[in-house]
């Protein structure tokens, strides 16, 4: 095979269709951005999910005055003898590493910190809080062991999951993820299409010289080579401008603005770009590549 000659026509074909493989790779590297945006928002939401599942605790709240007649295990305060009792049977639960008791007055301490500026905080009363046990669990999901653990002893008011605090956050993010990988499956098929047609157009304009090649003995494969390629740089090159936005967005923007401003949100590394820029520009090859030969099987006849 003539590689020069390769080389040669892949140059022609496209300076030939300059205009339709510049909307090529602008498609290629929108959808390719979308996709690469919604992996990467599927790592972030593993991450804060990993980092705040971590922190969250379950809360076991004790009664207190208020709670009498109120809740079904509060027929008084609790007693400490009970206290004891819901503190061992903590310990003594499957998937429990840590029990730590916060009294009254660190509740409300811990409550003026938060709402003491709000009329939440000013009308608030250390009476009106309850004593509660923050359990740690190995596995955050094991939640419903506390509750059939301790839900029905006496002196137990509610025992409050506070991963399920979290649940309409990560939702969100979830419905965001999904709206991105929709997005750039409709986008992927518009740049397929947009391959497609312009490689109709390349073939159809060099339909003759390609019958001349096939007179003279040139297989099927040398023919198409050359306008497999095409679409494949057109694919590349799509590829590296979405991993190119993809990596300026994480480093001037995620890095550079948000992320000093949110401490609180643990934002993902450079780590996933490691798999996700090789498919990428995986991804524009592939798909430049699939779109060209299925275009040249159906409109190219020499």
């Amino acid at each position: 095979m003539r590689f020069q000659y390769v080389l040669q026509e892949i140059g022609h074909g496209l300076r030939r269709n300059l205009t339709m493989v510049i909307a090529v790779i602008v498609s290629t590297a929108v959808a390719l951005t979308m996709l690469g945006a919604g992996l990467l928002m599927w790592q972030q939401t593993k991450a804060m999910e990993g980092y705040w599942y971590g922190k969250v605790q379950i809360a076991v709240y004790m009664c207190n005055q208020n709670d009498v007649g109120n809740a079904p295990n509060c027929s008084s305060a609790v007693t400490p003898a009970q206290q004891t009792a819901i503190k061992a049977k903590l310990e003594a639960t499957p998937f429990v590493t840590q029990v730590i008791f916060e009294s009254q007055a660190e509740a409300f301490q811990n409550y003026e910190n938060e709402y003491g500026k709000t009329a939440l905080g000013q009308n608030a009363t250390q009476s009106f809080l309850e004593s509660d046990f923050r359990v740690k669990l190995s596995d955050p999901s094991k939640y419903q062991i506390i509750e059939g653990a301790v839900g029905g002893m006496p002196g137990v008011a509610t025992v409050v999951d506070e991963q399920q605090l979290l649940a309409p956050l990560f939702t969100f993010i979830h419905i965001a993820e999904y709206t991105a990988v929709g997005v750039a499956a409709v986008m992927l098929v518009l740049a397929f299409l947009l391959i497609f047609n312009t490689v109709r157009l390349s073939a159809f304009s060099r339909r003759r010289e390609t019958g001349i090649m096939r007179l003279v003995g040139a297989s099927n494969f040398y023919i198409q080579m050359p306008f497999l390629l095409e679409g494949a740089v057109a694919g590349l090159f799509g590829g590296l401008m979405a991993s190119g936005v993809l990596i300026g967005i994480k480093a001037f923007f995620i890095d550079g603005i948000v992320a000093p401003h949110l401490t609180s949100i643990q934002f993902i590394g450079w780590g996933p770009f490691v798999f996700i820029v090789p498919v990428l520009l995986g991804a524009g090859i592939l798909m430049a590549v699939i779109a060209s030969a299925f275009t040249l099987r159906k409109y190219l006849r020499v």
